[in-house]
């Protein structure tokens, strides 16, 4: 028995990487794919359209989105009985949104912010569960809100839509179940949700949070859209609104699949396709999803800031601790 708990355990770290290298592949391949079918036209295209209004606009709705991120972390972390000042809150998002979309996989900030929290406040695996149920939120309302949008306006997605939920709720539910195989649970994760229920009950739907929750939410889905929509335009797109909308929300949706590298790979790939069988170009997508990706990272930079600073900050902390460690050595 011991035997086979330690040869489980061994068998974990080499499977992280693993999974790393798989998606960092399939970015890799759809980047191909993409350059394959469009050339390297619409990626140059869509850097060169970026200019210092757009940039400022882009700058503009990072900040509200991800002060509204923040507040919903905030939301969730007061909900599991940690408090949280606003500016920590915003400050960390800022530097998880900076790795997120410079780090592949798209969730080492996320990873970063839930350890650093942990950490902060005596207790890792609080810190974790906090922004876990924050990042679920997210998701969730993302997910509502592309149903509601697929719906509402014809788009190649909308015939299929049906068929395409169920299929994608049924890959996430194959994929949980292997990934609890994997890390040798079988199917202990349901009990950890019955355990863990509570904790979601009262991080996402408790009656004081779960209207702010839903609120902030709403409006980073919105500034997602927005920037996706100046992206469109700073690209030159004149397309109507009815017709962009579905359009970049398929896009939005793909590139929330932790199969990225820095952000780039299946929004690129979501985006070519999609412009192209609604009746625009492929390389027209792919130029509006270059010229987000740029925004956004720009929009990000300010978390490069709160990155260096912290660390000089914790540097600062350890000198003292580190030079009397020395003399009394």
């Amino acid at each position: 028995m011991t035997d086979k708990a330690t040869s489980v355990r061994a068998a974990r770290p080499r499977a992280r990487p693993r999974w790393a290298l798989a998606r960092a592949l399939v970015a890799v391949g759809i980047m191909v794919l993409v350059l394959w079918r469009v050339g390297t036209g619409p990626f140059l295209d869509g850097v060169r359209a970026i200019d210092g209004r757009s940039l400022a606009a882009a700058f503009g709705i990072g900040a509200a989105t991800i002060a509204c991120c923040a507040w919903r972390w905030r939301l969730v972390a007061a909900g599991l009985g940690v408090p949280m000042r606003m500016r920590d809150a915003f400050a960390s998002y800022y530097r998880s949104q900076f790795l997120n979309t410079t780090l592949p996989g798209g969730v080492a900030g996320d990873v970063h912010r839930a350890v650093r929290h942990g950490r902060d406040i005596g207790d890792v695996g609080l810190g974790v569960r906090a922004v876990v149920l924050e990042r679920v939120a997210g998701q969730a309302a993302l997910a509502a809100i592309a149903v509601v949008v697929l719906s509402a306006f014809p788009s190649p997605v909308r015939s299929q839509l049906p068929i395409a939920t169920v299929v994608v709720a049924a890959i996430g539910l194959v994929l949980l179940a292997l990934w609890a195989v994997m890390r040798g649970r079988s199917w202990r994760w349901l009990q950890v949700l019955r355990t863990e229920w509570h904790e979601v009950r009262a991080g996402l739907f408790a009656r004081r949070t779960v209207v702010g929750i839903m609120c902030a939410s709403t409006v980073v889905v919105s500034g997602h859209l927005a920037t996706f929509l100046l992206a469109a335009r700073t690209a030159g797109s004149t397309a109507p609104l009815r017709l962009l909308l579905p359009l970049m929300m398929t896009a939005l949706l793909a590139m929330s699949l932790p199969l990225n590298i820095a952000g780039w790979g299946p929004r690129e790939g979501a985006a070519a396709w999609a412009f192209g069988a609604a009746g625009l170009t492929a390389a027209q997508g792919v130029a509006t999803a270059v010229t987000y990706g740029v925004m956004v990272l720009a929009a990000s930079l300010p978390g490069a800031a709160v990155l260096v600073l912290r660390s000089a900050r914790r540097s600062a902390k350890a000198a003292p601790v580190a030079g009397h460690g020395d003399a009394s050595g």
